[in-house]
């Protein structure tokens, strides 16, 4: 899977990449004349999760045909929510993942910084929750699939699971 590259004539950029994120440069495509703010997220991998020292690896695989129109769709809901916002990058790895490196960056500007943060938070929140991305954990005892593994969500239940009135 090829790097993933900036779009030329759009304001959304979403992509999934077998190669290190390109986290700088989608800070740096995110600015706006118009925009003062930009939000930049970056999860990156770790060397534990819960009941597992010594995680050495993650490995990422993503249902592709699914992956990319839900987080095109993620970018199409921020606007509607934050109609002010500038650029929305949504971009994630697959394949493995070394300690350190980014798994997933998403980036938002907006005029002012309270919309870019919320408009940031909704789109990392919204990704984990209705995307097809799934991890395994290679640790020092062995390996297997990620343990807040959940069941997807639709884009329009989202509100309503994450706030838990479902």
């Amino acid at each position: 899977m090829a790097p993933v590259m900036p779009p030329e004539r759009a304001d959304d950029w979403v992509g999934l990449s077998g190669e290190p994120l390109p986290f700088g440069a989608a800070a740096d495509w995110a600015v706006l004349p118009r925009c003062g703010a930009v939000v930049v997220f970056s999860g990156t991998a770790r060397d534990h999760s819960e009941g597992r020292v010594d995680v050495s690896t993650l490995t990422y695989e993503a249902y592709e045909d699914e992956a990319l129109p839900r987080m095109r769709a993620i970018a199409a809901e921020a606007r509607v929510r934050w109609p002010e916002i500038g650029r929305v990058a949504l971009l994630h790895r697959v394949g493995p993942v070394a300690l350190g490196q980014s798994a997933v960056v998403v980036v938002v500007s907006a005029p002012h910084r309270g919309e870019a943060f919320d408009a940031a938070r909704f789109a990392i929140d919204a990704l984990k929750a209705t995307v097809p991305i799934w991890k395994r954990e290679t640790w020092s005892d062995g390996e297997s699939w990620g343990l807040e593994a959940r069941h997807l969500v639709e884009l329009d239940e989202f509100d309503r699971v994450r706030d838990g009135s479902s």
